[in-house]
């Protein structure tokens, strides 16, 4: 009927309700949970809608799932990268749709990687360089798909120096998301070239620990792609 609404089903309901006690703290990483036949009485449902509820949790790396006699669903432990796979699933649809285009994604980029640079050159440790100078590459002979998965792992590698996992959860998604193959074939002549230069100049920030001058790198850096991409 026009208007009426759709009942989500009870499988849908009983996680929403698992996934709440998780979030909220009720229920804490390592826990487990109510086993099924205590869960199917709570909840006034099957045996098989509680085992739908927990495999939708599961494939959202909410909870683990293991058998035998000490078997059962635990809380999952939080992990930055699965967690940030998620992210990127939500970012990339949104990306797809009307809602976010470039200069949102853009603006974002901003607000995070300025700050985390001058964060990067402070906290910085050796092992952090030897990621940025490994995620270096040659505009003069490398191929387009090879400096942009270089170019996503190089910003990987600068918030990994911050040593703050919260700034890789959000930043990570970031650099999975595609421009389009109509803003990557219009970008201007020397465009990989200025880049390369950019990430070089931003590794010897970090390296000298000048936290003022590779927020300024990275601030000129963004300003770069921001103008090239809107050519």
């Amino acid at each position: 009927m026009t208007g009426s609404t759709v009942r989500p089903p009870a499988y849908q309901l009983l996680a929403d309700e698992l996934r709440e006690e998780i979030t909220s703290g009720r229920l804490q990483p390592g826990e487990r949970l109510p086993p099924e036949p205590e869960l199917c009485v709570r909840s006034g449902v099957s045996r098989s809608t509680v085992r739908e509820a927990l495999r939708l949790l599961a494939s959202q790396h909410l909870i683990v799932t293991t058998r035998g006699v000490t078997g059962g669903s635990f809380v999952a432990h939080p992990d930055a990268e699965q967690l940030s796979e998620a992210l990127s699933t939500g970012l990339t649809l949104l990306t797809n749709s009307a809602e976010v285009g470039l200069v949102d994604l853009l603006e974002l980029r901003r607000a995070v990687e300025i700050p985390a640079a001058g964060l990067a050159a402070q906290r910085r440790t050796d092992a952090h360089l030897v990621e940025m100078r490994g995620a270096m590459f040659d505009p003069d002979f490398d191929e387009l798909d090879t400096m942009l998965a270089a170019h996503a792992a190089f910003h990987a590698a600068v918030v990994s120096a911050t040593c703050n996992p919260l700034f890789e959860l959000v930043t990570r998604p970031l650099y999975h998301v595609t421009y389009g193959e109509e803003v990557v074939e219009a970008l201007p002549d020397g465009y990989w070239t200025r880049i390369d230069a950019d990430h070089r100049d931003l590794l010897a920030c970090v390296r000298d620990r000048d936290a003022a001058a590779a927020m300024e790198v990275g601030r000129r850096h963004l300003d770069y792609i921001t103008e090239a991409m809107a050519r």
